[in-house]
């Protein structure tokens, strides 16, 4: 028998947001990703689809949290052109960190969601 914990792959990440609504429509809106069905909880929550079975769970919360900056808490949604999706956020008047080249090569740039979340996204 193998003992080793077998993990079979990413399934979802949970932001914990101040605000449900605002929070969902920055992501369908600006991100372009979708909404998906999700069961009936007794708390704000709203479920956006990453592709590939692979989601984000957008939680109400009551208290402030904390930032880590963009190498703490964060997560990356690779994109096929990163220039398309510097223009797509400039035309949207969305703040980002300009694009950087990391040391492997991969271009990236850093925004933050309306709880001031980390997100990267990259052009491998």
């Amino acid at each position: 028998m193998n003992n080793k914990l077998s993990i079979k792959t990413f399934n979802h990440v949970a932001l914990q947001v101040s605000d449900v609504e605002r929070s969902a429509d920055f992501y369908t809106r600006v991100l372009d990703l979708q909404e998906i069905p999700i069961p009936a909880f007794d708390y704000p929550v709203r479920w956006i689809s990453l592709g590939g079975n692979r989601e984000l769970h957008l939680i109400g919360r009551k208290e402030e949290g904390t930032s880590t900056g963009i190498r703490g808490n964060h997560f990356c949604l690779e994109v096929t052109d990163i220039l398309q999706a510097e223009k797509h956020l400039h035309d949207l008047g969305i703040s980002y960190q300009p694009i950087k080249l990391r040391p492997d090569g991969v271009k990236q740039l850093f925004l933050t969601d309306p709880d001031g979340h980390f997100i990267e996204l990259c052009e491998l």
